[in-house]
């Protein structure tokens, strides 16, 4: 019996760096594609099982530039999904504020969806996450990341300076496009 244990464990290992590895080396944009990539190597697993694994190895579904979406495990290199160029969404912005506890995007009316889309796909380590409305982006630094830290890496992203300006407070600087 403990061998048999012991077989069901290494398997189990064995098919979850299989996942792992065609995660990081192609683009898997469904568990069905999974599950026929992982038959070819000699593993047959339920969709459930698959499921659990994918929990297990902390997978997800990250959105593609292109459109459409692939499983990424967090922490491995991407081969396949490229961070898209952000710099043709810097005429969009018109200010950068950093809060106590957050950086605030300004952008022409109707453009926020798709500079937060923007910083969302790129997958920064820097940010836990970003709240769009219509001309104005919430952007969330991830744990341990300051305001501060976050504003300079999005003002080194778009290609801004930081200015002054008379109605911005002691707490908060605007950054204005260089032109």
């Amino acid at each position: 019996m403990a061998g048999k244990i012991e077989n069901d464990i290494d398997q189990t290992q064995a098919r979850r760096n299989a996942i792992r590895e065609l995660i990081r080396n192609q683009r898997i944009e469904t568990q069905e594609h999974l599950r026929e990539l992982l038959a070819e190597r000699g593993f047959e697993v339920t969709q459930a099982t698959l499921s659990r694994d994918l929990a297990r190895l902390e997978a997800r579904r990250v959105s593609l530039p292109e459109g459409g979406t692939a499983y990424e495990i967090p922490g491995a290199p991407q081969t396949v999904v490229s961070k898209p160029d952000l710099t043709g969404l810097r005429d969009m912005i018109f200010a950068l504020i950093e809060t106590d506890t957050l950086v605030v995007i300004q952008t022409r009316a109707g453009t926020a969806s798709p500079v937060a889309l923007g910083i969302d796909e790129s997958r920064f380590e820097e940010v836990a996450g970003t709240l769009a409305g219509d001309d104005t982006i919430f952007v969330a630094p991830a744990k341990g990341i300051s305001p501060a830290r976050l504003k300079k890496l999005l003002e080194a992203v778009y290609g801004f300076t930081t200015r002054a300006t008379p109605n911005a407070s002691k707490k908060s600087t605007k950054t204005k496009s260089q032109n």
